[in-house]
């Protein structure tokens, strides 16, 4: 059950992270927690990474299909621009942004907004992903979510991918990747190389 963190009291900003393998529900996530600031009356602005087009040109998009309206930029620093009115800014698949997103996110706390980042913790060799290791570590709150394996039916925590290539980043969806419990994952890994 995952209970959402206690803000009552919070006067300064904060930020918030939500990590975990490809169909974990991440953007699902993120979506809520954004709807209920906008039902709480609170101006929410949203960025996504301008490379991610899978589903949507300016919506983020869970694999649910539920949506939210957001601004597809090149580089963290654009988050920066966000009206005067804002106190919740969310960033969807943020391990495609730059190095600099840790900092421009201490600085939009250090504002007093609420910053609410998703992205995968992990890309498809089990490695750290771009700033997520970062953000983690300068987070107030913390969620990981987990997918189940397709294999066995466990907790999955890993992004398997099924196509072959070396690039770290490959956009795609089912026919390109699967989650995977660790162990599975590993076997898929140690069955490839042979």
């Amino acid at each position: 059950m995952f209970l959402e963190p206690h803000f009552k009291g919070q006067r300064s900003g904060w930020i918030e992270v939500i990590c975990g393998c490809m169909f974990s529900g991440k953007t699902e996530e993120l979506i809520r927690r954004l709807r209920r600031a906008t039902i709480a009356d609170l101006k929410v602005e949203v960025f996504k990474p301008k490379i991610d087009t899978r589903y949507d040109d300016t919506n983020i998009v869970s694999h649910d299909t539920s949506a939210v309206l957001a601004t597809p930029v090149d580089r963290s620093s654009k988050l920066l621009e966000i009206g005067p009115q804002t106190s919740v800014v969310g960033v969807d698949e943020a391990q495609f942004f730059d190095m600099d997103l840790p900092q421009v996110c201490q600085e939009l706390a250090l504002r007093g907004i609420r910053v609410v980042v998703a992205g995968l913790d992990m890309d498809y060799r089990g490695k750290p992903f771009g700033p997520i290791p970062d953000m983690l570590a300068i987070a107030e709150y913390v969620t990981k979510v987990h997918a189940i394996c397709v294999h066995c039916g466990n907790l999955a925590t890993h992004s398997y991918r099924l196509a072959l290539g070396e690039e770290v980043i490959l956009l795609g969806e089912k026919e390109q990747y699967e989650p995977r419990c660790r162990s599975c994952y590993h076997m898929g890994n140690i069955l490839r190389l042979k």
